[in-house]
């Protein structure tokens, strides 16, 4: 798999503080993960863990957590973060296409919509072909993506906002763009200050609940629940999430 589908996709990430601090009080993932694990308390891996902000509370309830993310910045930053609220987390740079963990797991997790960086159908095939290989048989994976509302993605966007960074004041013009050919959103952000200027983006895939349910299917899951939020929502078709419980078929 071309890391480079990836690598090309990550200057949203490139300021891990100001991303760590972004989501820092957002919890219902957290929540549901921690409520669906209970007592449990053997070793479950995430993928695209970022600064940690999942990986470091679970570590603290006496989980035993795998973290993995492409981006050795965000890494760092978790190490950092782990390091000084004194937990212990096994983390590593990799690419979730072709996981290289010492362990099995009966449960695997990603969230922050990070489904949505597998842009071709390759990759998508790759990602659960390495997830099935680090579960065990009955293991549970679950993810969130954006759910597609067609008449949100059919227009484009433009929309405008002021940001303080740094103690500059910033100017952005925000532009997205959806190919229903490729089922990608490209978003653009564009700062300027007056002493600065720079551009950051991002390409999003997004996936059909039809096809989801197929991609579990052909790579031997089943799907246990699809809810439209972290905080199981019943979902719909104007859900903004999807929320995936799957499992690991047994043989």
């Amino acid at each position: 798999m071309l890391i480079n589908e990836f690598s090309d996709n990550l200057s949203k990430y490139k300021l891990p503080e100001e991303y760590d601090e972004t989501y820092k009080n957002y919890t219902a993932d957290l929540d549901f993960i921690k409520a669906h694990l209970g007592e449990n308390k053997s070793a479950i891996i995430e993928l695209a863990c970022g600064t940690g902000r999942l990986a470091i509370p679970l570590a603290k309830k006496g989980h035993t957590v795998y973290g993995v993310d492409i981006d050795q910045g965000m890494l760092d930053f978790a190490r950092k973060k782990a390091l000084s609220e004194d937990v212990d987390i096994h983390l590593s740079v990799q690419d979730c296409t072709q996981l290289n963990l010492p362990i099995t797991s009966n449960f695997i997790y990603m969230t922050g919509n990070s489904f949505q960086h597998f842009l071709t159908n390759e990759s998508q095939d790759a990602l659960f072909i390495s997830v099935k290989k680090h579960l065990n048989p009955g293991g549970e994976f679950l993810f969130d993506t954006r759910n597609p509302i067609l008449h949100e993605l059919a227009k484009d966007e433009i929309y405008e906002e002021t940001i303080e960074k740094n103690g500059e004041t910033f100017h952005v013009v925000n532009k997205e763009n959806y190919d229903p050919l490729t089922q990608i959103l490209h978003c653009t952000s564009t700062y300027t200050s007056t002493q600065n200027e720079y551009i950051d983006s991002i390409n999003l895939r997004y996936t059909y609940p039809l096809e989801m349910k197929r991609l579990l299917e052909q790579h031997g899951f089943e799907l246990v629940h699809i809810y439209g939020s972290w905080t199981k929502a019943a979902f719909g078709a104007n859900s903004i999430s999807m929320v995936i419980h799957a499992k690991l078929k047994e043989v």
